[in-house]
């Protein structure tokens, strides 16, 4: 039987290259994100590499779209390999400075980026122990773990976004311990600074001497991870930086790793 992935942020960057990747692998994909047409644009290229794809705008701020979403997915494939939690909050509040961010704010920010991974996971996991296994990739972030060297309206990150991306940053440790003997392997991983087309100059300006990477370095790292292997399996204790992975696996042609352009010129 064809294995399934859900991927969330699925309509651009690194989400939409990560269902791409796992479709080329030979999943079958259902993938949210805001932007209806930018999914339907993404399930056509999932569709021209020969899998199903089924796209669904979902608001994961809305805790009953999200169980919409993980319903039409059930209904449509009936199993789940494979849950990517990469979206991500970027409403109200998720660029702001701590005293201008309301707690109702705050609060968004963690149903987007929290709880909205609670429930897909949730929703897989019956799936993944009755198929024997299964795997969850849950995007954190640098954020957790470096010091910003200014304010978010400069060149560091919001309370909220980064106190949201703490929270999910332990997801993976306590899963591995609680459903490891299921056969179910849980990832931590984090992009590092990801730059999107036009971004890539604002990025290395605000960013100085941080190893800017192309969202199309997320995707083969994270398949790699997805497909397991001995290799695979001893980074679960890990929090993973897949442009590194990607890089140290060589598994992005004509690039030079993180901090380099790509395509090479």
């Amino acid at each position: 039987m064809t294995k399934v992935a859900w991927v969330t942020g699925g309509s651009r960057g690194m989400g939409a290259d990560t269902a791409l990747q796992l479709a080329e692998a030979g999943y079958d994909v259902a993938l949210t994100a805001r932007d209806q047409g930018r999914l339907d644009a993404v399930a056509k290229e999932i569709e021209h590499l020969g899998r199903q794809a089924l796209p669904l705008a979902t608001d994961l701020t809305d805790r009953a779209a999200v169980e919409a979403f993980a319903t039409a997915a059930v209904e449509r494939f009936g199993r789940c390999d494979v849950v990517c939690n990469i979206a991500i909050y970027q409403g109200p509040g998720a660029f702001e400075l701590f005293r201008d961010t309301t707690p109702d704010q705050f609060a968004t920010t963690y149903e987007a980026d929290v709880i909205a991974p609670v429930v897909l996971i949730q929703r897989a996991l019956p799936l993944m122990v009755e198929q024997g296994g299964g795997t969850i990739v849950n995007m954190s972030s640098s954020s957790v773990f470096l010091e910003p060297q200014g304010t978010v309206k400069e060149n560091g990150w919001s309370l909220a976004y980064v106190a949201a991306k703490a929270g999910i940053d332990q997801f993976a440790s306590i899963l591995n311990v609680e459903l490891g003997d299921q056969n179910i392997r849980a990832y931590n991983v984090e992009p590092g600074f990801v730059a999107y087309g036009d971004d890539l100059a604002e990025k290395l300006v605000k960013y100085p001497g941080m190893p800017v990477a192309p969202p199309e370095s997320i995707g083969p790292a994270i398949q790699w991870l997805v497909e397991g292997g001995e290799a695979a399996e001893r980074l679960r204790s890990k929090r993973i930086n897949l442009p590194s992975l990607t890089f140290k696996q060589g598994l992005l042609a004509d690039w030079d790793g993180p901090g380099t352009i790509y395509p090479r010129p």
